[in-house]
């Protein structure tokens, strides 16, 4: 099956003073193999699109199919589970945690999933190595530029072997010669059996993906496929 995860009459509001509504019965079938770009201006959905895809957020209606698994948002550790062998998260601020070295960062992603230690730091250091911060690995993140942490928060998420993975403006708060260099390395990381789903404002970026989608009035629009 091309699909790796398929929306189905996808609906997500969010009630404050009055109920929003954010996504608007969207319907899209992601391919393996593929790069997908996610445009749109601020508050038009893209993040929330994310956090549905990564099981961090449930839709308010309509069902999301990731593999051969229809998604029961009532079954948070199964979701957890899945998150944590199928999807790779890559944020805008790296959340690293700052007590921990990047070597710990990286491999602690690995022990959560129930890997042994030592194949989890051997694991961690390729991926470093993978990265270009071989010469990182006892560095904390206040030690790191803003460039270092995010290509550790790529190999962090890369940990697992993710089949999905999803970066909201990975490249967002780095001056334009380290995003080229960010974007180059997680564009990288495609594979036939792979798929990656990065949300952004530049259209520099947007353009290098191989579909281009916006979100407009709540759904997705195909720019190009």
């Amino acid at each position: 099956m091309s699909n790796i995860i398929q929306l189905s009459n996808i609906n997500k509001s969010f009630d404050n003073l009055k109920k929003i509504k954010v996504l608007k019965k969207i319907s899209y079938k992601f391919k393996k193999g593929k790069i997908y770009s996610l445009i749109g201006p601020s508050g038009s959905g893209k993040s929330t699109l994310l956090n549905l895809l990564s099981l961090i957020d449930k839709p308010s209606s309509g069902t999301i199919t990731i593999g051969n698994n229809l998604i029961d948002f009532k079954n948070k550790n199964k979701n957890d589970i899945l998150r944590a062998k199928k999807i790779g998260i890559i944020y805008q601020q790296d959340n690293l945690l700052p007590d921990f070295t990047a070597l710990e960062n990286i491999y602690l992603a690995s022990l959560a999933n129930g890997y042994d230690k030592k194949i989890s730091i051997l694991k961690a250091k390729l991926l470093l190595k993978k990265v270009g911060l071989s010469n990182r690995t006892e560095h904390y993140p206040s030690q790191l530029s803003g460039g270092e942490k995010q290509r550790v928060s790529i190999a962090r998420a890369l940990i697992n072997n993710p089949q999905i993975i999803l970066a909201d403006e990975p490249t967002g708060s780095l001056d334009l010669e380290t995003a080229k260099e960010i974007f180059e390395i997680l564009k990288r990381q495609k594979s036939s059996d792979r798929i990656i789903i990065f949300a952004t404002h530049n259209r520099f970026f947007a353009n290098k993906a191989d579909c281009l989608l916006e979100i407009v009035n709540g759904n997705i629009k195909t720019i190009n496929a």
